[in-house]
């Protein structure tokens, strides 16, 4: 082989040809079998010969000879050749029903709730060996964790995490605003105004505990005011509380109605033009083409189809 300072110099595509030509030493079968001419198969010899600095193969009355030096390389560009290939195969194909993998995603209690309970029986269905770690969303993008594999996807609410642009974001489905309060509430006697919804204590879910929602900002622009009497971090005190209180807790349609299984509670819209919003999984490019990364990513995304439907 020429020296390492001349690798770059080097055409690697003639390894191919060399091993060819090392296997039937003649020049027009091993053309054949690349499928080119004699003369383009004569001209690689040619360049061989130049690159190499060696004869490679020798005409005698019993046929075409390779060298010593010829000799010499078969061996080790055969092996060389043999790890281009593997380098190069397709990735294997991802045996689901035997994998080992173990899949860590970021989520919201909104989407653990909603999302992770059809994922994980999915998973113990058809993917016994795959164990689930599911992560709070942190206040700051977690950027660095998706680009070094610690973490596989983030879900949640779009606007909210602001994915930066280099990464990929997929929708899985929309949700809307709405209001939960005991089931014999007095506001439910008739649709409550504006004014009645702003005058009543209200409740709310937040993960950072700031006492500023969605609802607080357009109600900011209104002019308008409402108390936040309680403010509490998760998803799951919050139907029992509310069926227990006067309170109103404003949250995403989906989940205010799956509330009402758990408590005796009544869901009405919010008396504010708010606009729907978008729910979405983010996940970092160098997973794009990962077999098991691409399964984990379909199973979410048909999960968010069929709640998108209902």
């Amino acid at each position: 082989m020429p020296p390492m300072s001349s690798l770059r110099t080097f055409d690697l595509n003639l390894l191919l040809a060399f091993d060819v030509l090392m296997q039937e030493l003649n020049v027009t079968r091993a053309a054949e079998r690349m499928f080119i001419t004699q003369s383009a198969m004569s001209h690689i010899l040619h360049r061989l010969r130049q690159q190499l600095d060696d004869p490679l193969l020798v005409k005698t009355p019993a046929g075409m000879k390779p060298t010593q030096r010829a000799l010499a390389l078969i061996e080790p560009v055969r092996g060389l050749l043999s790890e281009m290939e593997q380098l190069f195969k397709p990735p294997e194909e991802f045996e689901v029903a035997t994998s080992q993998r173990r899949f860590v995603i970021a989520a919201t209690d909104y989407m653990e709730f909603l999302l992770i309970p059809e994922l994980s029986g999915l998973i113990e269905r058809i993917a016994p060996g795959i164990d689930l770690h599911i992560k709070r969303t942190e206040s700051s993008f977690p950027v660095t964790q998706l680009e070094n594999g610690s973490l596989d996807v983030v879900l949640g609410f779009k606007s909210v995490l602001s994915p930066p642009a280099h990464l990929r974001c997929q929708n899985l489905f929309s949700d809307r605003m709405a209001c939960v309060v005991r089931h014999n509430h007095p506001l439910l006697r008739q649709p409550p105004s504006l004014t009645e919804f702003v005058e009543i204590p209200h409740m709310l879910i937040s993960r950072t505990g700031s006492n500023v929602g969605v609802i607080d900002q357009k109600l900011l622009e209104l002019g308008l005011e409402r108390r936040v009497k309680l403010i509490v971090p998760h998803f799951l005190s919050a139907p029992l509380i509310v069926s227990k209180t006067d309170m109103i807790l404003s949250l995403p349609f989906r989940i205010a109605e799956q509330f009402t299984q758990f408590a005796p509670l009544a869901v009405f819209p919010v008396p504010i033009d708010l606009p729907d919003y978008d729910l979405c999984m983010i996940w970092h490019p160098l997973r794009d083409k990962d077999p098991a990364h691409q399964w984990l990513r379909d199973k979410i995304m048909a999960i968010g189809k069929t709640i998108d439907a209902t």
